[in-house]
């Protein structure tokens, strides 16, 4: 049996540190064809890109998709709000949970299937306060003296 595999494009290492993951989807992006060639070469940023509810349809925020380079006419605005793709039942839990306060919708990654198309991982998210990011950076650090400390007593 072969073996899912998909390729990130675009991934948004930030939002790990900046934010609680409480659930993550899947949803495909409406595109035009230069921005999936830009794509694909990782020509785009998901830094301050964020998803939002509207009138029943999700659309992801400011995420840049850098102009393609042999584009041309059909190049689109880089920060242009995309359509994101999911089922109606699915939209709407999204709305429910979004409602609550300091919770929000954070594109983690784009990337390409199995099948080639273009998804993009959301995640519902809760904003991480300073002391939470403090206590994640001394639990890794921890964490990595013990792996150091366990490496040099094997030898």
């Amino acid at each position: 049996m072969r073996e899912k595999k998909s390729r990130d494009l675009v991934t948004n290492r930030k939002a790990r540190h900046d934010y609680h993951i409480i659930e993550t989807y899947e949803a495909g992006i409406v595109l035009a064809g230069t921005e999936v060639k830009s794509l694909r070469e990782g020509k785009a940023n998901l830094k301050d890109s964020f998803a939002r509810v509207e009138k029943g349809e999700l659309y992801l925020y400011n995420m840049h998709i850098s102009p393609y380079e042999k584009g041309n006419i059909f190049n689109k605005d880089p920060l242009r709000p995309r359509k994101l793709l999911m089922h109606r039942r699915e939209i709407d839990r999204l709305y429910g949970l979004v409602k609550e306060k300091g919770v929000t919708l954070v594109p983690l990654r784009v990337y390409l299937n199995e099948r080639g198309l273009v998804k993009v991982e959301l995640a519902v998210a809760k904003g991480k306060t300073l002391y939470d990011k403090r206590e994640d950076i001394k639990r890794r650090d921890a964490e990595r003296e013990m792996e150091k400390a366990f490496k040099e007593y094997n030898r």
